[in-house]
């Protein structure tokens, strides 16, 4: 039987953003392994192929008859039957076109020939829809930081603010700070005195607030962003501002304050793992006397002994949490052995992980599973269901998951969440061997958690030089062909729909101008995937016979 957990397995976690301007692509410097020699097909048949003709876009301007919709109801007859076996195979043929494309566009690419490449991916890539293409004409004023820039009404509320701080007169500082936000959001030292004046007359939360609503609006800008950690550690929420800071050095490496973040991170992050360790300390010699009585209750010694080991791995930090249950994981899920599958999955996560700027020990395991299932545990061990493998159509968008789930890692989301709420209220749920590695499983990342995974996730796979689009891809590959009731997709749209996350992954790389028309890694994908495709069939990848089973697969089945 295998264990309860398993289908408890974290889901992946995504979210969305677009590109605006096609921006010169570079060839990546390197890659993880050749791409073999793609097919050799006549390119403009393709085209011709997976465009509509003139007819065919009329007739579906024309409206339906009658006769047409009585047949709906009708039962389907031979020709019926034998038009919808059509029907799949034009799309079979479409998909097949389109993917021999790209795996044309690749070879020029890597070749170099890098405007013949982005002719081809254009052709065979679909368009965003036209209200995402438009949002890279949408900007938001420029932020400024000089008063003199504002609107008369936004310097008499500036000038009212200073004198009410002079004569420290709450009312004459919130109401006209109030109104200047409002109406002129582009002041960013509106925005921080404001939160200055909330937090000084004692609205801690309206303090946090304001400065989350403005960094929405100018996420990029430092004095905003330092300002929000500020008002994090405030606030007793140091894991919080170590992610917001270690996110901004991720995310802008050339800026020249990158060392100040950084440092920023590392700091905040020293004072939750001080804090985690007092609590931690507290709740172990409370839950031990609770321990005790359990075990004199019921005779159960696990009531004490979890309380402290629990506390202790968790005082030692996310790496060891994660360390200890990836060996867990291991010991009980059936993972697959093939050297080929294995190094195509450890090298392109090795490739991802070395963008990320976080010291972690990275490992990355397949799971011979073919539900399209990953998750990542703290301190970056990652496991990737063989169905991630068979569900994708190349190494762009196996990419885009890869790095949505590192990101979580990143940004220590996993070990947040446990940490927070149920654990520390009542640490003495937790077993060891079973109980930490159940509720990471049944985490549910917040939104915030999700579109910070995937605003990460989408920057390092554009750093790696893949097609920024591959998660964007694979999503809307997947409604169609399995439509809004596939669990992949159903568990997807608890964060939030899927016609949302489709459009918000369009959105984020649209505005951010990334790059759709790079490398999408087919060929080798393509050859990786069939190979996953026998070995979960039970057949052996190479041709040859298949050996008997070993003793440790008997054991796990």
């Amino acid at each position: 039987m295998k264990p309860v957990w398993n289908s408890l397995l974290i889901a992946l976690s995504l979210v969305l953003l677009p590109p605006a301007a096609v921006a010169e692509p570079s060839v990546p410097e390197s890659q993880a392994y050749s791409v073999a020699e793609p097919t050799t097909i006549d390119i403009p048949k393709k085209i011709a192929q997976i465009q509509p003709t003139p007819e065919a876009a009329g007739n579906e301007e024309t409206q339906e008859t009658p006769e047409a919709a009585g047949n709906e109801e009708t039962q389907e007859t031979p020709e019926a039957a034998g038009n919808s076996e059509s029907a799949d195979t034009a799309e079979l043929d479409e998909k097949s076109s389109r993917l021999q494309i790209l795996a044309e566009a690749d070879r020029l690419y890597l070749a170099g020939d890098i405007p013949a490449a982005v002719n081809l991916y254009q052709t065979a890539k679909r368009p965003f829809p036209e209200e995402i293409q438009e949002l890279g004409s949408e900007k938001r004023p420029e932020a400024i930081t000089d008063p003199d820039l504002l609107s008369p009404a936004g310097r008499v509320y500036w000038r009212e603010a200073q004198i009410g701080f002079q004569q420290k007169l709450a009312t004459r500082i919130l109401v006209p700070l109030k109104l200047l936000v409002e109406q002129s959001p582009e002041f960013i030292p509106g925005h921080l005195l404001y939160a200055q004046a909330l937090k000084e007359y004692g609205n801690a939360k309206e303090y946090l607030e304001v400065l989350e609503r403005a960094n929405t609006l100018y996420p990029d800008h430092p004095d905003l962003l330092k300002g929000r950690i500020g008002a994090l550690a405030d606030t007793g929420k140091w894991l919080e501002a170590s992610v917001a800071a270690r996110q901004f050095a991720l995310l802008n490496p050339d800026h020249p304050q990158v060392t100040e973040f950084t440092e920023l991170a590392e700091t905040n992050l020293k004072r939750f793992r001080s804090d985690l360790r007092e609590k931690l300390t507290g709740n172990a010699i409370a839950n031990g006397l609770l321990g005790a009585i359990s075990f004199a209750v019921t005779g159960n010694p696990l009531s004490a002994f979890s309380a402290v080991q629990t506390t202790a791995l968790l005082i030692e930090g996310e790496s060891a949490l994660g360390e200890r249950i990836a060996g867990s994981a291991k010991r009980d899920l059936e993972l697959v052995e093939d050297e080929v599958v294995v190094s195509y999955i450890n090298d392109l996560g090795q490739k991802l992980a070395n963008l990320s700027g976080r010291d972690f020990n990275y490992e990355f395991y397949v799971v011979k599973d073919k539900e399209l299932n990953a998750f990542a545990l703290p301190g970056g061990k990652v496991f990737v269901n063989a169905g991630v493998i068979l569900n994708t159509n190349s190494e762009a968008e196996l990419a885009g998951l890869l790095t949505h789930e590192l990101a979580h890692a990143i940004l220590s989301h996993g070990f947040q969440r446990v940490t927070e709420g149920t654990l520390l209220a009542n640490i003495t749920q937790f077993i060891p061997l079973g109980g930490p590695l159940t509720d990471l499983l049944m985490l549910d990342y917040s939104r915030d958690q999700e579109r910070q995974a995937d605003i990460l996730g989408t920057r390092l796979l554009v750093a790696a030089g893949y097609a920024s689009d591959g998660l964007y891809n694979l999503m809307v590959t997947l409604k169609e062909e399995k439509g809004d009731d596939s669990d992949f997709l159903s568990f997807l749209s608890t964060h939030p729909g899927t016609k949302e996350r489709i459009n918000y992954l369009a959105t984020l790389i649209q505005r951010n101008g990334y790059n759709r028309y790079a490398y999408e890694g087919v060929t080798r994908h393509a050859q990786v995937k069939a190979r996953v495709e026998k070995l979960l069939k039970g057949r052996n990848p190479d041709g040859e016979k298949k050996e008997e089973p070993t003793a440790r697969t008997e054991a796990n089945n």
